[in-house]
């Protein structure tokens, strides 16, 4: 038994679902009978509950099916991980992997992908797309990051028709807003949220006393409320402060973190994951740890950590490992404690990640990126401070932040609580820690704006209405005025019906409307036998007074209009003043035809139409007046005297009105009924069309008035020509980087032509590179008097792009920042790792992170330049910095993730592959073949090159 799916194929009833070993929840059961039903569907529910049983029931159903589905995340590392999980499920001949460092497999029917290569692949038209039924969007509440979020908006919004979506997100509290949205951009999708933890998650509260010298903790909250104990240790130790005297210190403190390490461990609290927000503290803290002589492991588990270490970083020569801290590094994995951060090299976090999994690290000291979805989860999870340094100023964790740290907290099948402590600080509260622990308001907020790169590609794929309606639905859009995207919506499906509706009329629209309008101007003057009393009522109501009319009774001679009135029933009362001085009410009935206006005068002054004098003077006016029975109209005269016009009788009016009817070329046409009632509907959809277009375009700032202030610019720098890219615009609609445009513009200037390799790499990573430490930078460096000439230009080129942006109003594009340019030419010069960081505060992971990231922009700027000599050159930096310890932590391997995969295996027939690297470059957008299978190399991606995800502390 098959159900037909939303795509338009038809997905097998009761696929093979994978064995997971456990039951399923209700909420796993629902959300994949939603996908049966071939509909999309948003899973929101804590970390660790399941969420990826929903998505891998997605892999399943593609395969039976004979389709692909594209599994996306975040970030590298998450990518490399479910490449892993999936392998060993599905085997490597079935599983393939794309990111900037590695593409394996990429015809495979299943391919693991960060969204970056997604939405690039998209842009592009791959044919990679037309077999895919299912996307898999990881983390998709990522789409509120600011930099990268609007890549799952892109992706939602532009994938294929028949693309199914399964959306993985953190529990938030507006799940059925997003849900809603999808479901108006893309069809059905079905809400699926979870709150309920698979393990149930105690709040800590642990607190340093200086007068007892031990510590406290306690249960932030009792019966899902604050803890009253908690008010104690809010208030400083009594005592008097004395005239000039020290400041009495608080009798509470900040627990030392080896204190508390000892503290988890004596109370079998561990594996821990200690969050601190900085990388330095996180280094600090593992030595402080060592130095203190904590020892968490046994023997056996030492030795097994030193073999996990040597396999993860046998990339890496002994010189590189020296450079890298390998002593203390290792040493701190011995005795079960380590940190894990993005200012570490991809080898030596794998080995952290690989051991905390296994049991044999005890506590680890992380930075906020751990909680980005590896899955390493562990029995207690420990905040130090509820503040973190975002770049630019501290800020408190948010209830989702918060939420996401401690859902590390409970292994599933493992542990029956899981415990998040955080420890006291003087800067909040114990009432703060408590309202953030019972908060469960996580809202979604959308990052999407339309960058440089995307307009290019929308006026390449769409003409401009659609464009503007594409941009109109974005989730931003959706959230700022929740209704333009349903009447985007509505727009859309009007516009459609009208052109349906307008291309099944059969005769011409304009003779139709022309023959209508002649019909109903005949119709509404009515017939010629009946000389219509709404002619004649109309005529009455249109006189004024002063008016000289023919009475066609009360004796048929002249009388002037003195006073104009309505009865309650609606008919119009004259009152006239004939030559006799008889003041006479006159009705519409009283007129068998329109009253004939003989002339008009000036009535005296003060009006009092019953005096006799008022009267005699009416009649002495009327009598001086040249009344006239022609059609002319009244023109004014000296003392009140007119000429007149006469009115044309309306039987002649009618009679000619309807005689235009019958002396039009369609009035005797069969169909002509029929197309007048099309013209009608037609008329009316088009009302709506407007009217709809105007709600549309009165919504303050909408998402499409910030990409036409986008195309302004664009025009303004010869990027496009009215709704046509220009060459340098195709360019831009390949250049993926957060300076697009003004990398492109560098480009096609020739800013980067006639360069060595090395200094094209130094030159290239001031776009690449971005200096947020609180620290200033170090003065800056170019190789070359050319160099140096071309960074200026640069800077005087983003100048006047800044100054245009600003009067566009649109965001500002960063300057470039030379601050890496030294190390960047030194590594691509050939240097050894320590001469190049000698001397240089940068960390060993920092360094590979910011090649990496100059490593992608170069292999794009070698398939962007227009000029062969610079294309090669940028093709030439990218060989140059890819080696060492950049390449060893490019290396996704497979083997070392299962041990059941092994050379001496028959069946392996990846075999010595699936320790694989990218060799030496990997061309921007070119297809790579790689024994045993194809690989695809799609658009470059434009994300953290490390796979650590931002970190900004």
């Amino acid at each position: 038994m098959t159900l037909p799916a939303s795509g338009g194929g038809r997905v097998p009833l009761g696929a093979p679902v994978p064995d997971h070993g456990f039951e399923l929840d209700p909420f796993q059961h629902k959300a994949i009978a939603s996908l049966d039903a071939g509909r999309s569907v948003l899973v929101a529910a804590p970390t660790g509950s399941g969420k990826t049983v929903v998505a891998e029931h997605a892999v399943a159903l593609a395969l039976a099916e004979g389709s692909r589905v594209f599994y996306t995340t975040p970030i590298k590392a998450l990518s490399n991980q479910k490449y892993g999980d999936l392998v060993r499920r599905y085997g490597h001949a079935r599983v393939g992997l794309l990111t900037g460092d590695n593409a394996i497999n990429g015809d495979a029917p299943v391919v693991v992908m960060t969204t970056e290569v997604l939405r690039n692949m998209i842009y592009a038209g791959s044919p990679a797309l037309k077999q895919l039924s299912w996307v898999v969007l990881d983390e998709v509440h990522y789409l509120q990051d600011a930099y990268r979020g609007p890549v799952w908006e892109e992706v939602i919004i532009h994938a294929p028709p028949q693309v199914r979506l399964v959306c993985l997100s953190a529990t938030v509290s507006n799940a059925q807003e997003l849900a809603d949205w999808i479901g108006l951009v893309r069809g059905s999708c079905d809400v699926v949220v979870e709150t309920e933890r698979p393990v149930e998650l105690e709040h800590l509260f642990m607190v340093a006393d200086r007068g007892t010298g031990r510590l406290h903790v306690i249960p932030t909250l009792v019966d899902g409320r604050p803890n009253p104990e908690g008010r104690r240790f809010e208030g400083d130790m009594p005592g008097v402060r004395g005239r000039g005297g020290p400041r009495p210190r608080s009798r509470f403190a900040t627990p030392r973190r080896v204190e508390v390490v000892e503290e988890l461990a004596a109370r079998d609290l561990v594996p821990a994951i200690y969050f601190i927000f900085s990388r330095a503290a996180c280094d600090d803290a593992a030595h402080a740890c060592l130095t203190a002589g904590v020892r968490l492991t046994t023997p056996d588990e030492r030795e097994r950590v030193r073999a996990i270490a040597e396999e993860h970083t046998r990339g890496l020569s002994a010189g590189d490992l020296d450079v890298l801290g390998w002593p203390r590094f290792i040493a701190g994995l011995e005795a079960g404690v380590a940190a894990h951060h993005a200012g570490m090299v991809p080898p030596f976090k794998e080995t952290v990640e690989a051991c905390f999994t296994e049991g044999l690290v005890k506590v680890v000291f992380a930075t906020e990126t751990l909680a980005l979805g590896i899955n390493m989860p562990a029995r207690t999870v420990v905040i130090e401070k509820l503040s973190k340094y975002n770049g630019e100023r501290h800020e408190n964790l948010n209830p989702g932040e918060y939420t996401q740290l401690t859902g590390r907290a409970g292994r599933r099948g493992i542990d029956p609580v899981g415990h998040a402590v955080v420890l006291w600080s003087p800067f909040v509260g114990f009432s703060d820690v408590a309202t953030l622990a019972a908060s469960r308001s996580f809202l979604l907020r959308s990052a999407f704006r339309p960058t440089f790169n995307m307009a290019a590609n929308l006026v390449r794929r769409y003409d401009e209405d659609e464009a503007v309606q594409l941009l109109n639905r974005s989730f931003a859009q959706y959230q700022a005025d929740r209704s333009v995207v349903q009447v985007e919506q509505r727009l859309r499906e009007r516009r459609e019906l009208l052109g349906r509706l307008q291309e099944d009329l059969t005769l011409p629209a304009a003779e139709v409307a022309a023959y209508r309008t002649a019909r109903r101007d005949a119709t509404e003057a009515g017939s010629p036998r009946h000389a219509t009393r709404r002619t004649i009522e109309e005529a009455v109501a249109g006189l004024e007074p002063g008016a000289v009319i023919r009475l066609e009774r009360h004796g048929g001679g002249p009388a002037v209009v003195v006073s104009v009135g309505q009865r309650r029933s609606g008919a119009v009362r004259l009152k006239a003043l004939t030559p006799s001085r008889r003041l006479v009410q006159v009705l519409a009935d009283d007129f068998e035809h329109e009253p004939t206006r003989l002339g008009e005068i000036e009535l005296p002054r003060p009006y009092a139409p019953n005096n006799r004098h008022f009267q005699d003077e009416v009649v002495r006016r009327m009598s001086r007046a040249q009344l006239t029975g022609g059609p002319r109209r009244s023109r004014p005269g000296r003392g009140g005297e007119v000429a007149l016009e006469l009115a044309r009788p309306a039987e002649a009016r009618v009679a000619a009105l309807w005689q235009a009817v019958a002396a039009h070329p369609l009035a005797d046409h069969p169909d002509i009924d029929a197309a007048l009632r099309q013209l009608a509907r037609i008329e009316r959809v088009e009302r709506e069309v407007g009217e709809l277009g105007r709600r549309v375009d009165g919504v303050t700032d909408t998402v499409g008035r910030h990409f036409r202030r986008l195309l302004e610019l664009l025009d303004q720098w010869g990027y496009v020509d009215g709704w046509r890219l220009t060459e340098r615009g195709h360019l831009l609609a390949r250049c993926y980087h957060e300076c697009d445009l003004l990398v492109v513009e560098a480009l096609t200037t020739g800013l980067l032509d006639h360069l060595d390799p090395a200094t094209f790499a130094a030159l290239a990573s001031c776009f690449s590179y971005e200096h947020r430490s609180r620290t200033l930078p170090q003065q800056t460096w170019m190789p070359s008097a050319r160099s140096r000439d071309s960074y200026r230009a640069l800077l005087d080129m983003t100048a006047r792009l800044n100054k245009d942006e600003q009067r566009g109003r649109l965001p500002t594009t960063r300057e470039p920042d030379a601050t890496f340019a030294g190390l960047a030419y030194a590594w691509a010069s050939g240097g050894k790792l320590d001469d190049v960081l000698e001397d240089e505060e940068v960390s060993g992971g920092d360094f590979v992170r910011n090649v990496k990231q100059l490593l992608d922009l170069c292999r794009q700027l070698s398939e962007l330049a227009p000029d062969p000599a610079t294309a090669d050159t940028a093709g030439a930096a990218a060989e140059r910095l890819f080696r060492g310890v950049v390449a060893a932590s490019s290396i996704i391997d497979v083997a070392v993730a299962d041990p059941a995969f092994n050379d001496d295996d028959p069946e392996d027939e990846l075999g010595d592959h699936l320790a694989f690297e990218i060799g030496d470059h990997m061309p921007f957008g070119v297809e790579v073949v790689v024994a045993p299978a194809a690989v695809v190399a799609p658009a470059a991606v434009a994300e953290d090159a490390a796979g650590g995800g931002p970190d900004r502390a």
